[in-house]
């Protein structure tokens, strides 16, 4: 029996990376992978949907502008697309694998082995793999155990999912033609996204089934306006303040039953369904009881990584934490940092940068508004309007703002920001890096940003603040806004 540093179950991007960082430590490394290399994080998530939501995105500029552009009514192959799709992904395969592939090649060692194969933990040193192609069962020891096996989409008891006719959004790679009506049980990021692509394409009449009066409920009511807009725009029907009753796949289409909050009922035919409402850490089968690993109903209970089991470690989808690929990434490396070195600070949540892949996209780290009046905090707030921003004029696409919030004091340290349009996702990380060094916005407003960008937006909002803005609030009440938030109500900046 080989003995390692460090066995890690799951290749997919938290595990990867812990495996990379170990490495780095000149650690002796075993990674197993039951099913695809970089998991559902490429294969059926944010590589995946969001390659479709990119050429969604050129589909929707298409469909704007054809009569800019002389260019007519445009149609969009199915197949065309998700090969493109399917071609981004086999990309990113290929790189990973070629990596993995010449690791020891490279450092003209034996450091690092990949086994294809199903584990279970069945003590504190030692992992059962099921080796894939019928090789039978071997036994892994190691000093340290990393699980980083993932989650998966939520179902529902109720509902007959059966990845054809209703689908999750893992199954949707089964999908063979873009539906020409589909609902979608859920409005979160998830199923939001998938509305938007879908509607994008212009292929497909959408319905949104939301059980309150408006969708993404954690996000700013200013946020939520401009999706619903454009998702409405694009001929989505959003099922406000109903609950789903019944939905049952029949002679090749989807039928849904909608209770109101009113008390109405109706019931609707579509040709396919996805259920969006959530996803749950893939925990089962994975330890022997023996091994002691506390669990509860939200994954793998841990401390900055640290499992009750002291030299077993959890990271990504697997635990209770946030369940995204950088944050994954973030504790997988982490994880290697705390066994094998000392890390340069902890683990924070605080300053993670995330992206909603709407139309349009919406960027944000830190704090919204909801968050900072749930936990009572007084702030100031400041908004900047795209039809302010020289490249946004340029795009030709005004949609969008940009809205940071600060403490109500004079340091105004940053809170957290929000971008709403086009390029937000580039405008996030220098705010994200103030807001781990607890700068201020005094930092920000001096910066010198590249022009036209729309990150200049950014550095009027901190000019904004500090009463020295180049456009002034009090002319343009509509494109600036400057508010203190303080004793429950908005009083003007």
């Amino acid at each position: 029996m080989k003995k390692y540093d460090v066995c890690i179950i799951g290749a997919g991007p938290a595990g990867y990376a812990a495996a990379m960082r170990a490495i780095d430590f000149n650690k002796s490394v075993i990674l197993i992978e039951k099913d695809k290399l970089g998991g559902a994080g490429i294969h059926q998530g944010a590589l995946w949907s969001k390659t479709w939501w990119e050429l969604s995105r050129e589909a929707n500029v298409l469909h704007e502008n054809n009569e800019t552009l002389n260019v007519g009514r445009v149609h969009f192959s199915y197949d065309s697309v998700k090969e493109e799709v399917d071609m981004a992904v086999r990309e990113r395969m290929d790189l990973l694998g070629h990596h993995m592939d010449n690791i020891n090649v490279s450092r003209e060692s034996d450091i690092f082995n990949f086994v294809h194969g199903e584990a279970k933990v069945i003590s504190n040193h030692q992992v059962q793999v099921d080796i894939v192609n019928g090789e039978g069962d071997q036994v892994i020891e190691a000093d340290y155990i990393v699980c980083a096996t993932g989650s998966r989409p939520r179902k529902l008891p109720n509902i007959p999912i059966d990845e054809e006719h209703i689908f999750t959004s893992d199954g949707l790679v089964n999908l063979k033609a873009f539906p020409e009506s589909m609902v979608i049980l859920g409005a979160g990021v998830i199923g939001c996204e998938f509305a938007t692509i879908f509607s994008n394409f212009g292929e497909t009449k959408v319905h949104l089934i939301d059980k309150g009066d408006r969708i993404l409920p954690f996000e700013d009511v200013d946020v939520v306006k401009v999706i619903e807009k454009n998702l409405e725009a694009n001929n989505v029907l959003i099922h406000r303040n109903s609950r789903l009753i019944e939905m049952i796949q029949e002679d090749n289409h989807v039928k849904y039953t909608l209770e109101y909050t009113d008390g109405r009922k109706e019931v609707f035919q579509v040709e396919k369904a996805l259920v969006s409402v959530g996803r749950v850490p893939n925990h089962e089968e994975l330890f022997d009881e023996s091994v002691g690993v506390e669990i509860d109903n939200r994954g793998i209970m841990d401390d900055l990584t640290q499992t009750s089991v002291p030299n077993i470690y959890a990271v990504g989808d697997i635990t209770a934490d946030i369940s995204l690929v950088n944050v994954g990434e973030l504790e997988g490396r982490f994880a290697m940092e705390r066994i094998f070195g000392k890390p340069e600070q902890d683990l924070i949540y605080e300053n993670i940068s995330t992206i909603m892949f709407l139309n349009p996209e919406v960027a944000g780290v830190g704090m919204n508004e909801i968050q900072a009046q749930k936990e009572d905090l007084e702030y100031k707030v400041v908004s900047l309007d795209y039809a302010c921003i020289p490249r946004a004029v340029a795009m030709r696409n005004t949609q969008g703002f940009i809205k940071i919030l600060v403490t109500n004091d004079d340091d105004m340290k940053i809170l957290g920001m929000r971008v709403v349009g086009q390029h937000a996702s580039s405008a996030i990380q220098a705010v994200a890096l103030l807001i781990s060094m607890g700068k201020g916005i005094h930092e920000l407003a001096e910066l010198i940003h590249p022009h036209p960008s729309i990150i200049e937006g950014i550095q009027e909002c901190g000019r904004m603040l500090l009463g020295k803005s180049m456009l002034k609030p009090y002319v343009l009440i509509d494109e600036m806004k400057c508010k203190v938030y303080a004793n429950g109500k908005y009083t003007d900046l």
